[in-house]
């Protein structure tokens, strides 16, 4: 609800910097239906994550630490990584989900990434998965259950002794399909998530 108030603030405030001759103004035209929809509740939200600077500032600081040995080696095109935020232990502080796209962290059986605390130490780090990973509404050791395809299957992790599997390919097959009521994170094939520099 803060973010649709702080959206209709900015879109009044931009449309009322607008040329007092809006007859033809295409921007009028978008303004008025991103309103309407704001304030009928139907604007879909989800299109644009927000961005969290500190986030990334911590994010691309553990990175540089964590593949410290691996950046020599590593092209500029190799060199970037995506993120989704999650509270999985209902702390009131994100958890990260960090994963990557490129030949350097991904290979036939999947992609590589991580699961950072808020202060950006490591959960876990993670081998041989796709995207997205969904958030589960169970829970183990008071962190939710994660579903990660891997070879064509679900296969479902649970927290233990603090951490995740770090290979999804050899735990539990999930049951069934995905959960409707689990939350899909770090969907990076959608193209909504933005791409960042290490």
């Amino acid at each position: 609800m803060k973010n649709k108030i702080l959206i209709l603030v900015g879109i009044v405030a931009f449309y009322s910097c607008q040329n007092k001759d809006n007859s033809k103004n295409i921007v009028k035209t978008i303004v008025q239906d991103t309103l309407s929809k704001t304030i009928g509740g139907t604007a879909d939200l989800s299109d644009a994550p927000p961005r969290d600077d500190k986030a990334v500032a911590l994010i691309r600081k553990q990175l540089n630490v964590l593949l410290k040995k691996d950046l020599l080696s590593m092209t500029k095109e190799n060199r970037y990584f995506y993120y989704e935020a999650f509270d999985l232990n209902n702390d009131n502080k994100n958890e990260y989900f960090v994963g990557f796209s490129n030949s350097y962290f991904c290979g036939s059986g999947g992609c590589s990434g991580y699961i950072l605390n808020s202060d950006g130490n490591v959960i876990n780090k993670f081998t041989v998965t796709d995207f997205p990973i969904y958030v589960m509404t169970s829970s183990t050791e008071k962190f939710y259950d994660l579903i990660f395809e891997s070879g064509g299957k679900f296969h479902h992790l649970k927290m233990k002794s603090g951490k995740y599997p770090s290979n999804p390919s050899v735990q539990e097959v999930a049951k069934g399909n995905v959960p409707k009521e689990s939350t899909k994170v770090l969907d990076i094939n959608s193209k909504k998530l933005e791409k960042y520099s290490f």
